[in-house]
């Protein structure tokens, strides 16, 4: 009896000591990864709840250096050097913290991100770049703090902060157009129909040289003239429109409309039809 007692009583110790109680993060973390022309941005961040109160004035002190969220740093890492309010910041990871006012929020960039909260000692030269950001007034209350990235295109996008009745945004720039050219320099020394292709539709989707898009796109369906791609000439035909070319334009989407009835792609059958009746094709 004595043994099956004290069994009973390790037993439950060796429980006691090793069992562990999860419970919901007050302040849940999110971490979003975002592609911005061809730069990966990571965001990390904690969300802290309103819960009933006062967030920007009483929780959250005006004119004051903010966390901007809960616990850790928030933190956000770009794979490529961009720009931010006309200053370049280097390609890493950056801490950012606001300063939040009644119309104004000051957005900092901080080079060293392995703070919990705001540094002990706030350091001037680890400022990398700093914005200021209008107050945009949201119609409803927003509950949990939230970050996001709105507004992309090729080259840019913008930080959103919204929490309570207040939303901010901060614009960055990425260096799309300078890392393409630089890829189709150096690849038109030797390049494939693909490289032809692929530099011809960049050119035409970011409204550049149409003259040169035409000389690519062109090449890239001679190079491929034993084996027709309907794509290919999908894209020579609206390269030759954009460029005034309507005559070129519409053989090309007479010949991409050929193969892609052959293919059973119904998609650019749709898109050469409309096409050819946009242009008053016979």
């Amino acid at each position: 009896m004595k043994k099956t007692i004290l069994s009973l009583f390790v037993a439950a110790f060796a429980f006691s000591a090793t069992a562990q109680i999860k419970t919901p993060a007050p302040s849940p973390s999110q971490k979003i990864e975002q592609k911005v022309g061809l730069t990966d941005v990571t965001l990390e961040y904690s969300r802290p709840g309103m819960k009933g109160r006062t967030i920007f004035g009483d929780l959250v002190p005006f004119d004051k250096v903010w966390r901007t969220g809960a616990n850790q740093n928030t933190k956000i890492t770009f794979s490529t050097d961009v720009t931010i309010g006309g200053k370049e910041l280097k390609q890493g990871t950056y801490a950012i913290y606001t300063k939040p006012g009644k119309q104004t929020w000051d957005v900092i960039f901080y080079s060293d991100a392995t703070n919990w909260g705001n540094p002990k000692n706030w350091d001037e030269t680890k400022v990398a770049a700093q914005v200021k950001a209008t107050v945009q007034q949201m119609p409803m209350k927003i509950e949990t703090f939230t970050m996001t990235f709105d507004e992309l295109t090729n080259d840019s996008a913008v930080l959103g902060l919204l929490w309570e009745n207040v939303y901010v945004a901060v614009k960055f720039e990425t260096p799309t157009d300078a890392l393409v050219s630089k890829q189709i320099k150096a690849i038109m020394k030797g390049p494939s129909a693909k490289d032809y292709y692929a530099a011809a539709a960049y050119y035409l989707e970011a409204e550049k040289d149409i003259k040169k898009a035409q000389t690519w796109i062109d090449k890239a369906v001679e190079m491929t003239s034993k084996k027709p791609k309907f794509w290919f000439l999908r894209r020579q035909s609206l390269i030759h429109a954009k460029a005034g070319n309507k005559k070129g334009a519409i053989t090309a989407a007479q010949e991409s409309l050929k193969y892609a009835e052959k293919a059973g792609n119904a998609g650019y059958v749709k898109m050469n039809k409309a096409s050819l009746k946009e242009w008053g094709a016979k």
